[in-house]
């Protein structure tokens, strides 16, 4: 069972347990808590629950988990009073900690977290002052903060958050449950889906990086008069942009994630259920599957196709297309296993070269 459907089970006196001190920290027993979520306890029972923190940092009443193996010996020097772990950990040495178990720590952790960060006073009302354009309606619903600017014609969905500062252009389409973080820029004809978040400072819409170089060396500025289309329940990140197509649409499509400080240039797709980690690039007109993970600072040539299911390790440069399922590192691209050989092979190089040398003078002599 799920911490949601247990939530739905034990809220009533779930909530009563909590208190509202700045960040709604929770107080608990293992005991109750265990039973939320379908667990059980090895230790004390009793144990209260002030607060979570991560395992290396936890100090007494904190609630910490282990999900990662080489975190193992943090388990038996951690200050935390309860530790999520799996239902078949086994303790190597004594564990001074309360134990709860359950069939994934981590899940069970990030829905928990879930569960008190709803707990939170939800916005509500319009602030004051905002600019509303003309052709736009703010539904009853709907929370705007100050300085918000909302231009002509917005379509605003169901229990949409515009947080202060963001701008909003014309004809922009906003769907239910959207949340828009201080400062985002939502630039003019964009679509925006269902449950979609998007943090502070990103940039949706802003021009492609389209220019036509003139015979006297300089540049003519090619219009771009595309949209940028973000599909159902997806998440872009703080000061993440993602430019308009020059014709056509970029689209991030359904239950893709992209981190702080990435980059989506014009006519790009990202894949359904895609994650990608901070300052990826992606140039121009690149098609990219579903179900991709991309860690940090990858790049990615334009007019390429990238497949799907493929994990792309840190600092890649994806310069011609890939196909799925594949794991990849390196600059250029290459399969993870060939890289991880020839870092072996240039590890070696310097008693190579000594090697070579001193066949050289056996030959010589």
């Amino acid at each position: 069972m799920l911490l949601c459907s247990a939530c739905t089970i034990f809220a009533p006196d779930f909530r009563k347990e909590f208190k509202s001190i700045y960040n709604y920290i929770m107080e608990i027993t293992a005991q109750q808590l265990a039973a939320m979520v379908n667990g059980t306890v090895d230790g004390d029972a009793s144990t209260v629950i002030n607060n979570y923190a991560k395992i290396e940092e936890a100090t007494a009443g904190c609630l910490t988990f282990l999900a990662n193996p080489k975190y193992t010996h943090f388990v038996y020097t951690t200050q935390a009073s309860a530790i999520l772990v799996s239902k078949d950990f086994v303790p190597e040495q004594e564990v001074k900690a309360t134990l709860i178990r359950v069939e994934d720590p981590y899940k069970t952790l990030a829905d928990l977290l879930n569960f008190v960060n709803s707990q939170r006073p939800e916005k509500r009302g319009i602030e004051d002052p905002i600019h509303v354009g003309q052709g736009t309606t703010l539904p009853d619903d709907v929370y705007v903060g100050a300085f918000a600017y909302i231009g002509d014609g917005v379509t605003i969905g169901k229990n949409v958050k515009i947080y202060p500062q963001v701008y909003v252009g014309d004809g922009v389409t906003l769907g239910d449950n959207v949340i828009l973080y201080p400062g985002v820029k939502i630039y003019h004809g964009c679509r925006i889906g269902n449950r979609c978040i998007v943090q502070g400072g990103a940039i949706i819409g802003g021009d492609g990086f389209g220019f036509a170089p003139k015979e006297d060396g300089t540049y003519e500025k090619i219009s771009q008069v595309g949209i940028v289309i973000l599909e159902d329940d997806v998440e872009i990140g703080a000061n993440t942009t993602i430019d308009r197509a020059t014709m056509g649409a970029t689209v991030v499509k359904k239950g893709a994630k992209l981190d702080n400080l990435i980059q989506i240039a014009h006519n790009v797709e990202v894949g359904e259920c895609t994650v990608m980690a901070a300052q990826v690039g992606v140039a121009g007109s690149t098609k990219i599957g579903k179900y991709n993970m991309v860690g940090g600072q990858v790049g990615f040539a334009g007019h390429i196709t990238v497949g799907d299911k493929n994990g792309i390790g840190a600092q890649t440069g994806v310069d011609n297309s890939i196909g799925s399922n594949g794991k990849w590192l390196g600059a250029p691209v290459q399969p993870a296993m060939e890289f991880a050989r020839q870092v072996v092979y240039l590890k070696r190089l310097g008693d190579m070269y000594s090697d070579i040398k001193d066949l050289k003078k056996k030959i010589n002599n």
